[in-house]
């Protein structure tokens, strides 16, 4: 006689008990996000969430460290008490009862390295790394492409031959003086010397920056610079178009000869959706630490997978985003590279074990609970004026 079914164990609730943050500053990379990005500004910071029941997670936040203690304070009321074994279901609540306050701004990059700790805590309490809780492993290590901001031709041959040296293979080069000094022919030049320096054997990806202040081109400017990257074989062509010229998008997808990608400046699932609808991209790029974290990262590269639109994440953030970036290419099938900052002690300065290339020039997917990742405190407090807020019991 069948026997009555029993009902699986659940885990026990892991209650939030706060949300912290800390600023990191001192070696902030250049950017062109509003005036130059100096490296005692901040434009990331990072977040922990504590529970009751003593487990803490970890996520990554691109925006600056002030306005991310500010929103903590705004969403306190929200999160306190919460579920931390249910990530979807409390940062969607963040996000339902947050929208008049200006859906897809700061609170939604908040919410994104809310989500990506809330991840972190389910892993360490189930004892799997993230991405077997996202659904399977696709791969065990995934190929990083280098990515480094654009210098006068020399110089950049000098930069991409040196992360040659270190392994890696595959390299995206943007912003700096492409497409803003107003010559085609430097703009060549520079491309020319990073394929040499990366080797007809290494991916190049380029990146015009375009969401840039007052963003000097338009299509037709973008049109002949794809037929040029062409010519050096370079693997798509990022940010060619200001951000919200969706029609100047699709036009350049439907006649360049290289693969179009951007999507960066887009958070949350519901401003991805009429960008795929139309095809404005070959290479969608959403940022896990802006977006909307982890769980919305996961529905936006399903939704690309089902217009047949290549996912692959922007990762100009930390090595939280990193490791969250791994994570979600372990669990999705055609994630086959991540974005790796050339250089940014924000990556390779704050960890227990660095990420390390293998012999092929890939990172190890981590295979621990959760992100499969651990922050130095000692490493942090160099970045930050208050580490111990972060790792605060």
């Amino acid at each position: 006689m069948p026997q009555p079914h029993s009902p699986a164990p659940s885990l026990p609730a892991a209650r939030i008990r706060s949300i912290t943050s800390v600023p990191l500053i001192g070696e902030s990379p250049k950017g062109g996000w509003s005036a130059e990005i100096k490296p005692e500004d901040s434009i990331h910071a990072l977040i922990a969430v504590h529970t009751e029941e003593g487990i803490t997670g970890y996520g990554s936040v691109f925006t600056d460290g002030r306005l991310v203690q500010a929103g903590l304070k705004v969403l306190e009321a929200l999160f306190l008490g919460e579920n931390a074994l249910e990530p979807e279901r409390v940062t969607e609540k963040l996000h339902q009862n947050t929208f008049w306050m200006g859906r897809g701004g700061t609170l939604t990059h908040i919410i994104s390295g809310i989500d990506i700790a809330l991840w972190d805590i389910l892993g360490k309490a189930t004892r799997m790394p993230v991405g077997r809780l996202l659904g399977g492993s696709y791969r065990s290590r995934v190929q990083p492409y280098c990515s480094v901001l654009m210098e006068q031709p020399a110089l950049m041959f000098e930069v991409i031959s040196g992360f040659r040296k270190q392994g890696f293979r595959a390299f995206k080069i943007g912003w700096g003086p492409f497409g803003r000094a107003m010559n085609a022919q430097l703009d060549e030049q520079i491309v020319r010397a990073a394929r040499d320096a990366a080797g007809p054997d290494s991916k190049l990806f380029v990146d015009a920056g375009a969401s840039d202040a007052h963003w000097p081109h338009g299509l037709k400017w973008a049109m002949r610079t794809a037929e040029m990257l062409a010519k050096h074989d370079v693997g798509w062509f990022e940010e060619a178009l200001k951000p919200d010229a969706i029609d100047d998008f699709c036009h350049l997808r439907r006649v360049s000869p290289v693969p179009i990608a951007g999507g960066e400046v887009l958070t949350r699932r519901q401003a991805f959706l009429p960008w795929l609808v139309r095809g404005a991209f070959d290479i969608v790029q959403p940022d896990v630490t802006k977006v909307g974290g982890i769980s919305e990262q996961r529905r936006i590269a399903w939704m690309a997978h089902d217009f047949g639109i290549k996912y692959i994440g922007h990762g100009w953030n930390t090595a939280l985003g990193l490791a969250a970036d791994l994570q979600l290419a372990s669990a999705l099938p055609d994630s086959d590279l991540v974005e790796y900052i050339g250089g940014s002690p924000y990556v390779d300065g704050i960890l227990r074990e660095p990420f390390a290339l293998d012999a092929d020039g890939y990172l190890p997917i981590p295979d621990k609970p959760g992100l499969g990742v651990e922050l130095d405190p000692a490493k942090v407090a160099r970045y930050t004026p208050d580490a111990t807020a972060l790792f605060a019991a």
